[in-house]
């Protein structure tokens, strides 16, 4: 009997784990509709630069990185990975991250928000 509440238990932690983190990885249809606030000044084309660089791709690549793009000494010199954790601090507050960065964006206060747009951006190749 005590073996069995175990058991139980354990699978219903499991699927409340599995729960939360579907919700915390963010909705990319949703994430795209958020993207338009950010498409002023980035493409979702590779290599296709506006005022900011393309995004295609840019999830696990270092910042600064993307070629063909002039980045602000900050930026290259950050050491920083786009991870969903490093893009969810950049997204809430670009300047915060990154001190001295030239992106003028003020950020995405909201979490599911910011989320969402991550989910999107994993989709970019």
């Amino acid at each position: 009997m005590v073996k069995m509440f175990f058991f139980t238990a354990a699978v219903a932690a499991m699927a409340l784990g599995t729960g939360n983190s579907a919700l915390a990885a963010g909705d990319a249809k949703a994430g795209e509709t958020v993207f338009k606030k950010c498409a002023v000044c980035h493409d979702t084309k590779a290599g296709k630069h506006k005022i900011g660089p393309s995004l295609a791709g840019v999830t696990g690549t270092k910042a600064g990185s993307a070629k063909g793009y002039r980045f602000s000494p900050a930026t290259m010199k950050s050491g920083i990975t786009w991870t969903d954790e490093n893009l969810d601090k950049y997204l809430e507050n670009p300047r915060k991250l990154i001190s001295g960065n030239r992106m003028a964006f003020a950020g995405l206060r909201s979490k599911k928000e910011r989320d969402d747009v991550i989910a999107f951006l994993k989709t970019l190749k």
